[in-house]
């Protein structure tokens, strides 16, 4: 490991590469490990006040929503006392495995900012020294976006699905019970999957600094993009109109910053060319 760490990159063979590579995916595990299985110490946390923070109708998504309700005059579930819906296990070891990949979860979104670091520090040193000057902060605004992607997956996403599926009846006669493998995936998807989704501007840099993605394409696509991103507010929240605009609506955000982003990025190479360029005419 030392020695490929300490190797010109451009003198490293493919072997080489896929050696530290390795070791890179070994020490991005290790964290995840380490804190999963400081996660497993902290059970009640995790699932009682955590994961099933969303179940409870003191959650602040619901306070704020029947304020909002009560303020307009209109009569709403999120005022309700509690959620009409049970969680059971009915499988032998089905707690256990929520218990066990649970905690693996929580090692991946909190061990995120190193998953980071561990790629950066990959494909780094493959980068010209500007690029990696410019890209100084890749890893803090990365890890900034996926945790406000999180957060809003957490306190927006999640409890709008579980109240709007948790209330929902095709008749009286059905009683929802959901069984825990199901609610724990609903929470888990609404938080990583906007964690993901948030990381749109910086996907949009790297494509911008590789030639794939212009400021004139994000804008010519601006319409079919809005098509796609009600799409996958679809995919994510319930299949109601309100959580979709709610979910929809940063997505949207996004996609204009990425665009100010994209053009920032072109603006920058086409200095650092004029300013190259002049300092070969000043060679010559």
């Amino acid at each position: 490991m030392a020695k490929t760490a300490q190797k010109n990159p451009d003198e490293m063979s493919f072997l080489d590469h896929l050696e530290e590579l390795r070791w890179h995916l070994i020490r991005a595990t290790l964290a995840v490990v380490i804190i999963a299985s400081v996660a497993l110490l902290m059970r009640e946390f995790i699932f009682d006040t955590v994961l099933f923070g969303p179940k409870n109708m003191d959650f602040p998504t619901y306070k704020f929503f029947c304020k909002i309700g009560t303020f307009l005059g209109i009569e709403s579930d999120f005022c309700a006392d509690e959620l009409p819906f049970t969680i059971q296990s009915r499988l032998m070891a089905g707690q256990f495995s929520a218990y066990i990949w649970t905690s693996i979860w929580v090692g991946f979104i909190l061990g995120f900012p190193y998953l980071l670091y561990e790629m950066w520090k990959f494909i780094s040193p493959g980068l010209h020294a500007n690029e990696r000057k410019h890209s100084k902060g890749f890893i803090f605004t990365a890890s900034l976006l996926f945790f406000c992607g999180a957060l809003f997956g957490y306190y927006v996403v999640a409890p709008l699905s579980i109240n709007f599926l948790g209330t929902f009846k095709v008749s009286q006669e059905v009683t929802n019970e959901f069984d825990l493998s199901s609610y724990v995936a609903t929470v888990r998807t609404s938080v990583i999957a906007c964690g993901l989704i948030f990381e749109l501007p910086i996907i949009v840099y790297f494509l911008t600094k590789v030639g794939l993605v212009t400021p004139e394409i994000l804008r010519k696509y601006r319409k079919i993009s809005l098509v796609v991103v009600l799409i996958l507010a679809a995919v994510i929240t319930p299949p109601d109109i309100a959580s979709q605009v709610v979910v929809a609506f940063p997505i949207l955000i996004l996609y204009q910053i990425s665009i100010f982003i994209s053009k920032r990025v072109l603006k920058r190479q086409a200095k650092a060319e004029a300013k190259l360029a002049a300092e070969r005419a000043k060679k010559s």
